[in-house]
Order: C-alpha cells, then sequence, then structure tokens
C-alpha cells in the first residue's frame, strides 16, 4: 500500500511539474529558441466535406514514436501558444550522428576521432585502389610489342597525372563536397537534384515531406538566372526528367557489373603470382583455386561485413606499405631515373611513337584509378576529412612509389611485362607479400560486393529494381544489407567470367569500361549540382565539365575500342540490369497512377456510415497502400468481399523520399479520414533511401504508439485553431493549411497503465480519453495485415511492345521474385490478401 501511494505522488508531482513547465513556455512568447524537429507536431486540415450535414475533416500530424504514453499526457496542459518552424539539422551535425558516441549537439569532430575514420577507411574504401598494381602494366603494354625505356616513362606518366587528376583533385577535393547529408553515390546525387528540381522518380511525393530535417534545400536566387532556368526545364520536360533518371540507372548497372568483375580480376590477378615460383603450374589450377576462394567469399556475405570488418584495415594498410617499401627498393636499385616521369613531356613522346596503339594502351592505364569511386559511394561511414587524410597521406603515396618501381624493374627487365608485379619483387619479400596481395584482393572483392548490395536496396527504394529480400547485417551501419538473390547472381557471374576468361589482361579490357562509365556519369551529375544547386560561376562549371569530362571521354573511347576482346561483357550485363530495372519502374509507375485514378471517393466512405455497411469487429486492421492521399480502391474490394471489417482501420503507405535517412522522430505522419467515430486513419511512413524496414513488431509498436500520440495532439491543435489564427501557416500541395508546434515534454520514469494515467489527468477531454484508451484495447485485441494482391494486365488496345513488357516482361519478373508480404515483413498469420486485377 505504502509503495502504491508513493507511486502516485510521484506521478503527480511529474504532471504538475510538467504543467508548470507548459505555463512557463507559454509566457517566454515568440522569443524562445527554436526547437528540435524531434519534438515538432506538425498539424494540417486536408479537406472537408459537408454535402452528408457532416464534416469531415482529414488531419495530419509529424509525431515521435519514441514519446511514452505520460510523456504525451504531460505534453497536452504545455502546449505553447506561438507557432514555431521546424530546425533544420546542420550537416556536421548528421555526419557526427554516424559515428558511434556522438549526438547532435557535437558539431565539430575531432582530431582523433577523424584519424580513427581515416584508418578505418583504409580498408574499407580504398582495398579495390590499392590492388590495381596487380594488373595495370600487363593489361597496359600487352599490344606495344617490345618496349623501350621512353615507352616505360611515358606510361609511368601517364599513371602519374591520372592518379593525381582524378582520385586526389577531382574526387578528394570536389565530388566529395557533394554529399547528401554525408552520404555520397549516384543516387546521393540523383537525389539532390530530385529535391531541387522536383524531378523525383517516385511519383507519391507531398510538399510535407520538405519538414523532414534531413530535406535540406538550397533554392536558387533569382540573380543566378542560369539556375533558374535549369530547374524550370527539368521541371517542365518529362524528357529530361527520363535522361537523367536513366543516367542514374545506368551508372548503378554499371556498378552491379563492377560487382562481377572485381571479384574476379583481383582474385585471379593475386593467385597468378604464384606461378613466379611453381613455373610448371598450369594456369587452369591457378584458375582452380581462384574459384575456390571466390566461392568461400561469396559464402560468407550472409555474415556481413562488420564480423570481419576489423581486419579489413590492417591487412590493406600491411598491402600499401610493402608495395610501397618495394617500390623504393626497386627505384634505388634498378633505374632511378624512372624520376623523369614527372616531366609530362614523355607522354607526347610516348603518343608520337605509337599513336594508335598508345591510344589503345589507355584502357591499361586507366585501369590505375579502379576502385576511385568507392571514395564516394562509401562516404556515408566515414567523413569528408577523414577520406581525404586517408587518401593523400597513405595511398597515394605509396601507389605512386608502387608504381613508379615497377616502372624502374620494367626500364632494365622489358621482358617481364607480363608479371610485372611478382618478377620485380625481391626473394626475401615474395611469399609474405603473396599471402598479403590475396588478403588484400579478398578485401577489395568484399567492399565492393557490399557496395552492390547497398545500390541495389536504394534502387529498390526508388520503385527502380524488383523486390528482393534484404537482411541488414549491422545494428551499427545502415548500409551494410545482404541481398541472398543478387549475392547468388554476382556469384555465378563471377566464377563464368573467371573460368571463361582465364587472364587478367582480357578481364581487364572489360573492367575498364565499368569504371570510366560510372566517372562520366559522376561528372556529368556533378556539373548539374554546380549549376543547380551551388550555383558556381558558369565558367568554372564548364572549366570542370571541359577538363574532366573529355579525360574520361579518351579513356572511355580507348576501352570500348576493346570491345571484342571483353569490353562487350559488362555492357552486355548493363543492358540486361537496365531492361529489368526500366520495366520494373514503368510498370511501378502505371500501377500508381491507376490506383491514383480510381482511388474510392470520400462520399462513398460516408454513404456506408461509421460501420462500413458491415460488422465492425474488435481490432486493427492495416491496409497497405502506395497512396499517400485519399482511399485506395482495394479497401472497396476489401468492404465487398470481406464480411466484417476491423474497428481500426489504418491506411498505411511506405513511403521513400530522395534522402538517403529519415529521422526516427519524423518517421510517421498521421491524418483522419472521416469523421472520428468511423476510427480510419491515413498512415504515412516516411524512409530513406539507405534505410531498412524494422520487424513487425517492432513497426507495429511504433506506429500505434504515434496513433496515440496523433489522437492527443489533434485535440489539442483543433482547441488552439478555434482561438486564433497565425501568419506563419504553411500550405500544402492540396492547398490545406498546415501548422508546426513545438511540444515541451518531460522524460518520464516509466509507462504504466494507461487507464491509470488519464484518471490522474483532469485536463484531458473526455472524448480523448475514451479513444485512446479504445485504441489500446483494439491492438492489444490483434493486429491484421490487409494486402492486395495486385495482378496488373495490359489494356485490350494497348500496342504490342507494351502488351510484351506488361505481361510477359514484368509477369516473368515479378513471378521470380520476392511478394509483398516477404518484403514488408508481415507475419503469415495474420496476413490477409484478396485479388484485383489492374488494366493499365
Amino acid at each position: 500500500m505504502r509503495s502504491a501511494s508513493r507511486e502516485r505522488e510521484r506521478d503527480d508531482r511529474e504532471i504538475a511539474k510538467v504543467k508548470m513547465e507548459g505555463e512557463e513556455d507559454e509566457g517566454k512568447g515568440s522569443g524562445t529558441a527554436p526547437r528540435s524537429a524531434a519534438s515538432t507536431p506538425e498539424v494540417g486540415e486536408d479537406f472537408s466535406d459537408s454535402a452528408h450535414g457532416t464534416e469531415v475533416v482529414e488531419r495530419q500530424i509529424t509525431i515521435n514514436p519514441s514519446l511514452s504514453f505520460l510523456r504525451r499526457l504531460g505534453s497536452c496542459a504545455s502546449m505553447p501558444s506561438t507557432s514555431r518552424s521546424m530546425r533544420r539539422l546542420d550537416s556536421m551535425e548528421v555526419e557526427a550522428s554516424k559515428v558511434a558516441g556522438m549526438g547532435s549537439g557535437q558539431k565539430i569532430l575531432s582530431m582523433g576521432l577523424i584519424l580513427q575514420l581515416a584508418f578505418q577507411s583504409i580498408g574499407v574504401v580504398y582495398g579495390d585502389l590499392a590492388t590495381s598494381p596487380l594488373y595495370v602494366f600487363s593489361s597496359t603494354f600487352s599490344n606495344l610489342g617490345t618496349l623501350t625505356k621512353n615507352d616505360v616513362l611515358g606510361s609511368i606518366s601517364l599513371i602519374i597525372y591520372t592518379l593525381t587528376l582524378i582520385p586526389l583533385i577531382k574526387y578528394c577535393f570536389i565530388v566529395l563536397q557533394a554529399n547528401d547529408n554525408g552520404d555520397g553515390g549516384t543516387f546521393a546525387l540523383y537525389s539532390l537534384i530530385c529535391r531541387h528540381a522536383k524531378v523525383s522518380v517516385l511519383p507519391n511525393q507531398n510538399s510535407e515531406d520538405q519538414n523532414v530535417s534531413s530535406y535540406k534545400l538550397v533554392l536558387p536566387s533569382r540573380q543566378f538566372k542560369i539556375s533558374l532556368k535549369i530547374k524550370e526545364a527539368l521541371e517542365k520536360s518529362r524528357f529530361y526528367q527520363n535522361v537523367l533518371l536513366y543516367v542514374a540507372l545506368l551508372s548503378t548497372c554499371m556498378v552491379i557489373s563492377d560487382g562481377v568483375l572485381t571479384p574476379a580480376i583481383s582474385v585471379l590477378s593475386a593467385v597468378e603470382g604464384i606461378k613466379v615460383k611453381a613455373i610448371k603450374l598450369e594456369n587452369n589450377i591457378v584458375v582452380i583455386i581462384s574459384v575456390v576462394i571466390l566461392v568461400g567469399l561469396f559464402s560468407i556475405q550472409y555474415f556481413g561485413t562488420g564480423k570481419v570488418g576489423f581486419l579489413f584495415a590492417p591487412i590493406v594498410l600491411l598491402w600499401l606499405a610493402l608495395i610501397g617499401g618495394v617500390g623504393i627498393y626497386n627505384i634505388i636499385k634498378h633505374d632511378i631515373g624512372v624520376l623523369k616521369a614527372f616531366n609530362p613531356y614523355y607522354i607526347l613522346k610516348f603518343f608520337r611513337r605509337h599513336k594508335q596503339a598508345g591510344w589503345v594502351s589507355l584502357g591499361g592505364i586507366v585501369l590505375c584509378i579502379t576502385g576511385t569511386e568507392a571514395m564516394f559511394a562509401d562516404l556515408g561511414h566515414f567523413s569528408v576529412r577523414s577520406i581525404q587524410i586517408a587518401f593523400a597521406s597513405a595511398v597515394y603515396p605509396c601507389l605512386m612509389l608502387a608504381y613508379l618501381g615497377q616502372a624502374s624493374y620494367l626500364m632494365k627487365h622489358p621482358r617481364d611485362v607480363g608479371q610485372t608485379f611478382y618478377k620485380s619483387l625481391p626473394k626475401a619479400v615474395y611469399w609474405p607479400v603473396f599471402v598479403t596481395a590475396v588478403l588484400a584482393a579478398i578485401v577489395a572483392s568484399q567492399a565492393m560486393i557490399s557496395a552492390t548490395f547497398s545500390i541495389v536496396k536504394q534502387s529498390m527504394a526508388l520503385g527502380c529494381f524488383p523486390r528482393v529480400k534484404v537482411v541488414h547485417t549491422s545494428a551499427k551501419h545502415i548500409g551494410q544489407v545482404f541481398i541472398p538473390e543478387l549475392n547468388l547472381f554476382l556469384m555465378l557471374g563471377c566464377i563464368a567470367v573467371t573460368v571463361g576468361f582465364k587472364d587478367t589482361t582480357k578481364l581487364g579490357n572489360a573492367y575498364g569500361i565499368c569504371v570510366v562509365a560510372v566517372m562520366v556519369v559522376t561528372t556529368t551529375l556533378l556539373t548539374l549540382i554546380m549549376l543547380l544547386i551551388w550555383q558556381t560561376n558558369i565558367l568554372l562549371a564548364a572549366a570542370f565539365l571541359v577538363v574532366f569530362g573529355v579525360v574520361e571521354l579518351i579513356y572511355f573511347s580507348s576501352v570500348l575500342f576493346k570491345f571484342v576482346q571483353g569490353g562487350w561483357l559488362p555492357l552486355a550485363f548493363a543492358a540486361f540490369l537496365l531492361f529489368i530495372m526500366a520495366v520494373w519502374h514503368y510498370v511501378s509507375v502505371k500501377k500508381y497512377q491507376y490506383e491514383l485514378q480510381n482511388k474510392v471517393p470520400i462520399d462513398w466512405i460516408l454513404a456506408l456510415g461509421s460501420t462500413l455497411g458491415m460488422v465492425r469487429v474488435p481490432g486493427v486492421g492495416l491496409v497497405y497502400t502506395e497512396l499517400s492521399k485519399g482511399v485506395p480502391c482495394i479497401f472497396s474490394h476489401f468492404i465487398t468481399s470481406l464480411p466484417a471489417m476491423h474497428s481500426i482501420v489504418v491506411f498505411v503507405c511506405i513511403k521513400y523520399l530522395p534522402v538517403s535517412t529519415v529521422p526516427a522522430a519524423e518517421r510517421f505522419v498521421f491524418r483522419r479520414v472521416g469523421p472520428k467515430d468511423y476510427h480510419i486513419y491515413r498512415c504515412i511512413a516516411r524512409y530513406g533511401y539507405k534505410e531498412v524496414r524494422h520487424e513487425h513488431d517492432d513497426f507495429e509498436d511504433m506506429l500505434m504508439l504515434s496513433l496515440e500520440n496523433f489522437i492527443q495532439f489533434e485535440h489539442q491543435s483543433v482547441s488552439h485553431q478555434q482561438s486564433e489564427t497565425d501568419s506563419s501557416s504553411e500550405h500544402d500541395g492540396d492547398g490545406s493549411s498546415m501548422r508546426v508546434y513545438p511540444a515541451k515534454v518531460m522524460q518520464p520514469s516509466g509507462r504504466t497503465g494507461i487507464e491509470k494515467n488519464l484518471s490522474k489527468q483532469r485536463s484531458v477531454d473526455l472524448e480523448v480519453q475514451e479513444e485512446l484508451i479504445f485504441a489500446e484495447r483494439m491492438k492489444q485485441t490483434g493486429v491484421v495485415y490487409l494486402l492486395g494482391q495486385i495482378h496488373v494486365k495490359a489494356k485490350r488496345d494497348s500496342s504490342f511492345v507494351k502488351r510484351f513488357i506488361v505481361d510477359y516482361a514484368y509477369a516473368f519478373i515479378k513471378i521470380n521474385t520476392r511478394r509483398s508480404p516477404i518484403i514488408l515483413n508481415v507475419p503469415h498469420t495474420r496476413l490477409l490478401e484478396v485479388g484485383m486485377v489492374y488494366h493499365i
């Protein structure tokens, strides 16, 4: 009895404290500092309909699912009378929040933490780039015949200035600045353009999405007319939007092709070194050893990078130290005159002598920058400064020394060009370097495989890739995922390529196309960002495009010349994948347009009454739909096909925004559909393109807690709007008003029963109490998932091409991919599906 009494007294004190804080906050007026987005609700009115004598209001609110019920009750009495705008997160806060132990309040990374991230990035980011010395010279001089010293000096001079121009200047100092709240890659560039020019491939975007704190916008000023013209051209032209989309998809396809070729060429080139000691060893044995390593590599992908990732940085760092030290040894021992290659005059002499053959050899030179794109693609796990420090202080100098050392050796032993790397090793360090080379090749392959998984996950989020199972392998890094179907595809592709080519020179011909194609896309998108978002001087933007674009196109033309010798392979992979992605995206957009055109009128719902013309049984029904506004047509099919409907119905829209992540506090947006006694709501669950959804139990808990938050905040906002109007109200795309209010909350000691808390909070309206109790009881009764099993068919009057795409290509892809319940993590024991045919 005493403990219960003390508990009641403590709760009364906490509630009184909340009320006092609310009164103090009301007295501060508009001078109060802005609150964080985590505690800011958004309330708005979507439509009203008095045709039936009843006001029908659909209200919207963004809630913090981490608030307990007691905090929400406490905030009811402390709602301030002044409207305030949401606080935007600083980019450094976003970057710092990705690092364990760093909160949003710390804006500057310490030098110690930056150096720690720089060390870790060496293993994750630079594995592919660091292993390129294994095969560059053998691919470069395969068609040049007898080598001279000037040939070697010309080639090493090309390597020096290629490494300096592309990875160092372009990526380290320019491309890394174009990050999307700390994330990089093709989709980061594309999402930046989509947000600023409204050219997103996602058709269900709403104006309130811009209130997400990671949705930072820098609108072009009127003084910068070029930026405005580009923005208007992109928004008005469907052709430009499609070009932009398919450029991004092409880059994605090339990255996936890279995921097939990188493990094959890295492992095979490392294992080939054993032939230096075992001269009589047949090449087929080398291929078999490589295949065994590849099978083992793909077999451990399920466990994720995090399980063995702590070994990556020491392995690659040891590898860089070895090749750098061997490079110094070779320069001193063989020919220190190789340092003359820093004079670009030898590049001119090289092309004068070899002409077309020299141009073709650029296809081998370009392999020295393989893996450069990872500097930008893997930025999300590190910081800009850490990536720059790691490359400038360790990777760049060690690679320079390694290439100069091999060139120095070739000037004395030009006939060893086929095995330059291993032939140039001192006998005393051969076996340590060989073992480290194999380990480094595995690390390089692992990094590329993980990047492929990540970019496919992002493609799925944008509706451009078929549904596949995504397994989250790390609780710390959202980008570390595993995709079983893709893992099998990559493994079979790697084995086929290794067995089919059996030679790193032929693989190099295929590999170069993927590398250069992605770089060309990055240059194109970044130039657009310079003009549209950064509002860079047009002369500087043109200089960037000309310098880097011309260099990369020259390299691209060279690798295309080797189309017959293996260059066709990545193009075939890319064409196959691009067809699949284009078909899936096309039909997905058509499905959404069909649902939008055939949504159920609200008058039809009102005519059914609060019972919906059927029995309302206890429980919560989650009706999944792609519509973010309106009642989906599948709901009418449920009503006409089922004998009963749940007492609470929530239309759930899983929506991916063109941002990398959405803070958990801003995940859900709720609206009410119809009068209160209908108990019908709409929930929009917003995710970034890098995020993976929670398991169904966690999702249910957050959704229902957010629903209770919504019911409470809705009651407060209605009474507030009736008492005053405010000039700072915003409007969404339908012309409905939106208001933003901060909520002063307290940290509770724990959550007790809802009925107990409600009895102590006398300021809450009785009607709201009853609705909250009703929602909690319905949740305890059970939650059921209602999904539509949609079959898409082309209309009878459709063209042959459209019927082939919809009825055959899309149907075949859909049959061989995962079903919606699996992707949505819906438990089969609580799943109810109704079939429906869409004629598009």
